[in-house]
């Protein structure tokens, strides 16, 4: 059974791009010497911050919004899984790919 996850405040739930298995000379990785991705999909999005005026700043990014990230960004949810998903801050997203 999938998990549906609702964040709070500016944070977002990204689903990771999938891992490079094999060099492009045909070397398999294993796990630990696989790079981490730093581009994903938004899968969810919070209602955004309040600023100190009690003001709502809506977020900048999108359900559906193939986005880049920090290489460290984010904290992994259901690392267990092959539903692996990052939860992170809006600020952590550098850019929205087109």
């Amino acid at each position: 059974m999938a998990k549906t996850y609702k964040p709070l405040r500016d944070q977002l739930i990204v689903k990771p791009t999938t891992r490079e298995e094999t060099t492009k000379s045909g070397i398999v990785l294993p796990d630990t010497a696989r790079e981490r991705p730093q581009e994903g999909t938004v899968i969810a999005v919070g209602p955004g911050r309040i600023d100190d005026s009690g003001k709502r700043i809506p977020m900048e990014v999108k359900v559906k919004d193939k986005v880049v990230y920090g290489k460290f960004s984010g904290t992994e949810l259901d690392k267990d899984t092959d539903d692996e998903v990052l939860v992170m801050e809006e600020k952590y997203i550098f850019a929205i790919l087109s």
